[in-house]
């Protein structure tokens, strides 16, 4: 029986918070169990396995994510909207360390097909590329140079990579000019015909 006031939405979202504070990879369902002051098999009411459970905070932080860029993005274009998609994902992403990391585990693709969040991630992302007038494979190649260097930035940032004394603030914005302008003279790939 389901202990009083636990629910699969009050397990995911300790587990957010959990993964903020200790890291993502460091959660556990014992971890959990002790915050909520129960045994590890109280859990099983509401998460399968730990995998699961990791699946379900991937979905909680991406649709946090794509919320916050959805904010920032809305009424721009061009320089402004990848400006605004690069900076909203950075502060996603330093201020929630292990929301973060959950979003970058690989999720099985037939659960993907089924989450809103992850559908409006590819709609906002693939319509501000749109308007850079890409078009596939190119759309795709797009997204890809954007995730690697956000993640890479974010990965780098957090972790004290940059030593070097120039303003790391300063630096992010570069690259995101540096983005705008490969975007703009993106070199396109000819379709076969």
């Amino acid at each position: 029986m389901a202990r009083a006031g636990l629910t699969a939405d009050r397990v995911v979202a300790a587990a957010a918070d959990l993964a903020d504070e200790v890291g993502f990879e460091n959660v556990s369902l014992s971890a959990l169990a002790r915050g909520f002051g129960v045994k590890d098999a109280s859990l099983y009411s509401h998460v399968r396995n730990l995998q699961d459970l990791r699946t379900r905070v991937a979905f909680l932080a991406g649709g946090e994510l794509v919320d916050r860029i959805a904010v920032a993005v809305a009424d721009r274009a061009g320089r402004d909207a990848l400006g605004a998609f690069a900076d909203a994902y950075r502060a996603y992403a330093l201020e929630h360390p292990g929301r973060y990391a959950a979003t970058q585990i690989r999720i099985d693709q037939s659960l993907i097909a089924d989450s809103p969040a992850l559908r409006r991630t590819a709609e906002i992302t693939y319509g501000m590329l749109r308007a850079y007038g890409l078009e596939e494979p190119d759309l795709t190649d797009a997204v890809r140079l954007l995730r690697s260097t956000f993640h890479g930035y974010c990965a780098l940032e957090s972790s004290g990579g940059f030593g070097a004394p120039r303003d790391v603030r300063r630096s992010w914005e570069r690259a995101v000019d540096a983005l705008h302008v490969a975007l703009t003279h993106w070199p396109r790939e000819s379709q076969p015909g």
